[in-house]
């Protein structure tokens, strides 16, 4: 199996594969029309990324790919529709950053409340401040609110409460059993999070319904001088309502994603938010710890090799969570060659669409039993000539 990868990645992933006899190419360099061209050049069947965009011409350039892995948990930086146009699986590594991104967040915090950064840039210029700098509330007994219980959400969790630190949360998942499970206090809304919170950290996944999440109304609903992290994705901010926020009510600012970030590893740049003084901005870093990478690394070349060896493709994020399919055929038949080409054939004369498949053989491998979902009309006259094929002991039509 042919697999590139285009972004640095543990050397650990490099000899799983190599081991499981794949042909690597290790070309973290690429970017833009370079992995476009790298596609059409290697024709990779495997390709893994990290932060590295995946666009509609790379697709294009690769009619042998059949699965994109993000080396991460997000995956808004690989155009999931076109794979989807394509047949391509696109999966990811869900949860292996989730202790980095919870440490990063706990770090921003501390920084908030003790001013560190500042503390260290006026030491660094040889400015002594105790006066200026010894004004910490401390986080004991605040109350954290945290949006969105993933992984991360409850790795926040488990180092707030170390902190000795009140959690309330909201979450679509969340609900009383498991907030009692997890000892939090369940809010309605976002916005009920906002308005009991000292502090409020994000950790939604980046998506259509979670745009913006955090926009002017719950803004309006922070206390002031409220602490405000997002290690997540800059897109469930309304920067400039945030922005407002912070001159309004005095609102302090930890950030690890914003817009408009820089494309590249290293450079100049310049934002709004990273020269005002109530924001502390990192270098999306939340999940760059060598803890991380390596287990980040080895999930993908678990992913590839499972892959490789079964055709199943673990933590994909791209196959239809609602099937098309309006009715089920079942056709128990004798374990023979050509049986089921006969029942497809009569399935497609008959236009039903066929959505989802499977076929289970019984011990001794004289029978087995196929169900198979379609997307079509009804029509008794189908699977009366199905049931009279050669073989087929009997069928069942059920609408869903």
């Amino acid at each position: 199996m042919r697999v590139l990868l285009a972004d640095s990645l543990s050397d650990s992933v490099l000899e799983q594969l190599t081991l499981g006899k794949c042909h690597v190419e290790n070309r973290p360099e690429l970017k833009g029309e370079s992995l476009t061209q790298m596609m059409r050049d290697f024709q990779p069947q495997v390709l893994v990324v990290r932060s590295t965009k995946v666009t509609e011409a790379d697709f294009k350039a690769a009619p042998s790919l059949e699965l994109v892995v993000r080396a991460g948990a997000g995956y808004d930086n690989i155009d999931v529709s076109t794979a989807s146009g394509f047949g391509v699986f696109v999966a990811n590594c869900p949860g292996k950053n989730s202790a980095a991104v919870a440490e990063l967040t706990i770090g921003l915090i501390l920084s908030i409340d003790r001013s560190i950064p500042d503390n260290v840039i006026d030491a660094r210029s040889g400015e002594w401040n105790k006066a200026k700098y010894g004004k910490a509330n401390g986080v004991k007994g605040k109350v954290l609110g945290i949006i969105g219980l993933g992984s991360i959400g409850k790795e926040v969790i488990t180092r707030a409460k170390g902190l000795d630190m009140q959690v309330v949360a909201w979450s679509r998942s969340l609900t009383a059993g498991l907030a009692r499970e997890l000892g939090v206090e369940m809010k309605a809304t976002p916005n009920e999070v906002a308005s009991a919170s000292d502090i409020v950290t994000l950790h939604v996944a980046s998506s259509a319904e979670t745009k913006n999440l955090a926009d002017s109304a719950f803004f309006e609903c922070l206390k002031p001088g409220a602490f405000f992290i997002n290690t997540t994705r800059a897109d469930v901010v309304d920067e400039a309502a945030m922005v407002r926020c912070i001159e309004e009510k005095g609102l302090r600012v930890g950030l690890d994603v914003f817009s408009n970030e820089p494309s590249v590893k290293s450079g100049q740049f310049s934002h709004d938010l990273a020269s005002n003084p109530s924001v502390y901005l990192t270098h999306h870093i939340g999940a760059s710890t060598e803890q991380a990478q390596e287990a980040i690394a080895e999930e993908a070349g678990r992913i590839i090799l499972g892959y490789a060896q079964t055709g199943e493709v673990q933590h994909c994020v791209n196959l239809a969570k609602l099937s098309p399919a309006t009715h089920q055929i079942t056709i128990r038949h004798l374990d023979k060659v050509g049986v089921l080409a006969r029942v497809l054939k009569e399935i497609s004369v008959a236009s039903w669409n066929v959505q989802e498949m499977e076929n289970v053989v019984f011990d001794e491998a004289k029978a087995a039993c196929a169900y198979i979902r379609f997307d079509g009309k009804s029509d008794q006259s189908v699977v009366d000539t199905i049931a009279a094929l050669d073989d087929v002991l009997a069928v069942t039509l059920i609408e869903l």
